[in-house]
């Protein structure tokens, strides 16, 4: 749903074409692996489409964990076990990047006061002047 409209849950439309079941496989450590295994509309395995497997875990951070969810392009689910720790590694690579952006374009960001303090003009020098905050225009 694109916008946040409450009546557009009245719009809401399952697509039959693209049903999935879920199994959920782990080491009890640190790898979680989902497959998502294709099906049709009365739950049988639909063979014409690639089953899609998505790697999850937690990184212990200093404010605390952070989850890291990642598709891993495998055929098996042994070679998505096999590729986990690849795909972590670059997920990581991924937030790490766009954290860095984030906060670059935060220290880029021109901080503009929504209004002046008290006794100063747009200018930033103490209102003292020519008519204080007044704007004049001169002949």
């Amino acid at each position: 749903m694109a916008s946040d409209d409450p009546r557009d849950i009245l719009d809401l439309r399952v697509d039959l074409d693209n049903l999935h079941r879920e199994e959920t496989f782990t080491d009890l450590a640190a790898a979680t692996i989902r497959r998502l295994t294709p099906v049709t509309a009365d739950g049988s395995p639909d063979l014409s489409r690639p089953a899609t497997y998505i790697g999850e875990t937690s990184l212990m951070t200093q404010v605390g964990p952070i989850p890291v969810q990642f598709t891993l392009d495998a055929q098996t689910l042994e070679e998505a076990f096999r590729l986990f720790p690849e795909g972590v590694k670059v997920a990581v690579e991924q937030l790490q990047e766009r954290a860095q952006e984030a906060m670059r374009a935060e220290a880029s960001r021109i901080v503009v006061p929504a209004t002046m303090p008290p006794g100063m003009t747009p200018r930033g020098m103490p209102g003292a002047g020519r008519g204080g905050s007044k704007i004049i225009f001169d002949k």
